[in-house]
């Protein structure tokens, strides 16, 4: 079951973490805090467009499996990039409504202590060996 859900997100999370570098990169170019906060407003608006429906289709399970991939591929906590991106105050807003799923923004993917981190990372490395 856990395999079918990492790699139904998989996809997803290498894309976030691809366009998370792409949004920093653009950002460093950014001058102004006006500039930046119009910018940033502007890609979240084209992430929901994009993805609203596939996320809203995820289950529970999959939206949880999806943080820890994301963390995996960016090396920060979902909480962490919300914060950066969007702010405290949204990040502490998404941070409750993730609690209201059981689900955490601000858990952190450790295969070496946590096991079913430890099972999601050998089926992404079978993911990328193409066995799967």
């Amino acid at each position: 079951r856990l395999r079918y859900h990492v790699t139904k997100v998989y996809p997803y999370a290498k894309l976030a973490s691809q366009k998370f570098s792409d949004y920093n990169e653009e950002l460093m170019n950014v001058g102004t805090n006006r500039k930046r906060r119009l910018l940033l407003k502007q890609k979240e608006k084209e992430l929901k467009e994009e993805f609203a429906d596939v996320i809203k289709k995820m289950t529970v399970t999959q939206g949880r499996v999806l943080v820890k991939l994301i963390d995996r591929e960016t090396g920060e906590s979902t909480y962490d990039i919300i914060k950066e991106m969007r702010g405290g105050f949204k990040a502490f807003i998404y941070q409750g409504i993730a609690k209201l799923y059981s689900g955490d923004l601000k858990e952190r993917y450790n295969p070496k202590e946590n096991e079913e981190d430890e099972m999601i990372e050998r089926i992404v490395l079978m993911i990328e060996a193409g066995q799967i």
